[in-house]
This record gives C-alpha cells, sequence and structure tokens, in this order.
C-alpha cells in the first residue's frame, strides 16, 4: 500500500466514490470502471493518468458510451486499493475509510481527493442575484451525492483546506463564501 502514489491515489479515490465501481469479470479478474463525461476531456485524461500512476502494469481502455465514456482498467489490487467496494448502490451501505486512505485522502493530499470528487459528482457555477435593483454574479460550487457518508467525506476534505462546505439540500453540499470559492479556484478550477 505504501508504494502507491498519493497524489494520484487521493484523486482516484475521490474519482471512485463518485462515479466509480469495481465489477468482477468473468474470469474473476476485478475490474475498475469510472464514468466519464464527454464534455470535459482532460477530466477523462487525468483520471486515466491517475489509473496509470496507482497502477502501472494495467491496461487502461475508454469504452464509448452515448454521452459519456467508462475509463476501465483490470487489477486483481482494486479491492485491495478501494475497500469501499461491495454488492448494492455506495449510497445504501456504509462507506467508511481505511485509516491508510484517511491518512492518503485527508491528511496528506486533500486537495488531490476533494478534486477527484469534484470532478465526479460536483460542478462550478456562475450563481446570479439580483438584489436591491442590482445584479451580480459569483462562483460557487456543488457537490451532490446520494451518500451521507461520501458527501461527509467531501466537507471533512474541505474542512483539511480550509474551505466552508454545508449542506444546501439534503443530497447537496454548497461552497459559497468568497474565501472558500478561491481555495477551490485553485484546487479544481473550472471543469475542462
Amino acid at each position: 500500500m505504501l508504494d502507491i502514489p498519493i497524489g494520484p491515489y487521493a484523486y482516484l479515490l475521490g474519482q471512485y466514490l463518485g462515479d466509480g465501481c469495481i465489477s468482477i469479470q468473468v474470469r474473476g479478474n476485478p475490474k475498475l470502471r469510472i464514468a466519464t463525461c464527454d464534455d470535459y476531456p482532460a477530466i477523462r485524461e487525468e483520471c486515466i493518468a491517475a489509473i496509470r500512476a496507482v497502477a502501472p502494469s494495467s491496461g487502461v481502455s475508454v469504452i464509448q458510451g452515448e454521452g459519456s465514456s467508462e475509463v476501465a482498467a483490470a487489477s486483481v489490487h482494486w479491492p485491495c486499493l478501494f475497500p469501499q467496494h461491495g454488492p448494492g448502490r455506495k449510497h445504501l451501505r456504509p462507506i467508511v475509510l481505511e485509516s491508510w486512505q484517511r491518512r492518503f485522502a485527508l491528511e496528506i493530499r486533500p486537495d488531490r481527493f476533494v478534486r477527484g470528487l469534484v470532478h465526479s459528482d460536483g460542478c462550478r457555477l456562475l450563481n446570479r442575484v439580483r438584489a436591491h435593483g442590482r445584479e451580480y454574479a459569483y462562483v460557487r460550487y456543488f457537490f451532490d451525492n446520494e451518500s451521507d457518508d461520501i458527501r461527509n467525506l467531501f466537507i471533512e476534505g474541505c474542512q483539511r483546506l480550509g474551505v466552508e462546505a454545508r449542506h444546501s439540500k439534503p443530497t447537496s453540499v454548497s461552497v459559497a463564501r468568497r474565501e472558500s470559492v478561491a481555495i477551490l479556484e485553485r484546487v479544481v478550477g473550472p471543469k475542462t
């Protein structure tokens, strides 16, 4: 475990928790699969680079879908690297990080972890407000996930970065304060 590159792993963990899964192939080999939106090719490339860094002996394939592509790689190590793997949807089962994962993703590289989460289940938008006869706009971030555990990991990652994040809806977390948005602008920036 300690030989894996921490930054790429923290990013890939965020991607996995948001839009990833591990499936067992016909021959019994685990395959990591991450859904990526075709509108953001740079995010797909970053995901591919993270997989190659974490599992350099695994071949990475991209399976084109309608509007999205699946980035996939087989490796016997995926269940060890992502012990959150299990049957059923992530929001219907507990998602708890192992102590080494917490150290990598929340203590050492919360920036990469939060970036992976936002790239999978987050967005950056321009919020337009009209008040007192004036109109103004500001950048805001949202993170949407049905899993309470994953949303709380996002909030904890943000706190480690000095970012104030709070629930705006039952399954949505918002980052709107100017200072917090400025930090996420450096860590995440616009999706491309």
